[in-house]
């Protein structure tokens, strides 16, 4: 996840793929969600993961000296004391590399490279040692910094959830969005970003009738709902948690798994700059099922 909204929606039409089957035994299920979050783990448990996000550093237009030396406008408290300097000119970034310092470009030496940032395709990954950057955009440029010796990622273990349960498990009713329908979402800095809706679905929980507004396009293989409940900031993560459902909608019908509700990055470290929920999916509800909150952050 770069945790931009336009980059985790994923691919395939409306229709397209048979929603999966709602007819599972306890048993198959516990299995299926046992896989999911052993899948999860590993994910944030790499040396590529959330856990690994020690910095976020803003770029100023024209020259950004990176490094930990006095001269550095861009700080790194490790790696080579001077990297390079990075040159923001628009939406055009280069980066020139200190020579003989040992930084290296996606994995290799370099001179002077134009710097790819996240809002332009893979991002240019620049690293010394254990540690990396590489430029994403949120209105502006910055350094997104990360360490694979993290102490978050050394200190990780796991992250608490609630037992498996089938009937947080919905086949639920599936209304489709109006064409070009859009929603401005809010992440933790405060920006805004128009993200197109794809529609919503309703279930029952305890006689009551719930609504989630879900995101994604034509092109995409899941629905992506941000929700907030009655567990937020309390047994769950305060802002909120995401979901995918399990493929996409046919006949009217989308299965949901509330097992699968998993904490946003911005619950792993002070980094990341997670989409918020909109107002219409924060339940009345207590969503007793998914990831809990994370105790060490």
């Amino acid at each position: 996840m770069t945790d931009k909204l336009w980059v985790v929606f994923l691919t395939v039409t409306l229709l397209t793929f048979p929603l999966v089957s709602v007819a599972v035994s306890p048993e198959s299920h516990q299995q299926q969600i046992s896989e999911w979050r052993q899948s999860r783990h590993d994910r944030l448990a790499s040396d590529n993961g959330w856990m690994t996000l020690v910095g976020l550093e803003w770029l100023q237009e024209g020259e950004n000296r990176v490094g930990s030396s006095a001269e550095s406008t861009t700080k790194i408290s490790g790696g080579a004391a001077e990297w390079g300097t990075v040159f923001v000119e628009g939406d055009d970034l280069r980066f020139v590399p200190v020579p003989g310092n040992g930084v290296l470009v996606n994995g290799a030496a370099a001179s002077e490279t134009r710097l790819i940032a996240d809002n332009q395709g893979t991002p240019t990954v620049v690293s010394s040692g254990d540690l990396s950057f590489y430029v994403l955009f949120r209105e502006s440029y910055g350094l997104r910094i990360k360490d694979k010796k993290a102490p978050a990622l050394l200190e990780f273990t796991g992250v608490p959830s609630y037992e498996i349960q089938s009937d947080w498990r919905y086949e639920a009713s599936f209304i489709p969005a109006e064409p070009g329908e859009t929603i401005e979402i809010g992440n933790v800095l405060g920006h805004l970003s128009p993200s197109p809706v794809f529609g919503y679905v309703e279930f029952e929980r305890d006689g009551e009738t719930h609504r989630l507004l879900g995101l994604g396009d034509e092109s995409s293989e899941s629905v992506w709902f941000l929700f907030a409940d009655r567990t937020s900031g309390k047994e769950t993560y305060g802002a909120g948690r995401f979901l995918y459902s399990d493929g996409m909608p046919t006949d009217g019908r989308l299965v949901i798994d509330f097992n699968k509700a998993y904490n946003p990055p911005c619950a792993f470290n002070d980094y990341s700059t997670c989409p918020l929920p909109p107002q219409q999916n924060r339940l009345d509800l207590a969503v007793t099922a998914g990831e809990k909150k994370y105790r060490s952050h």
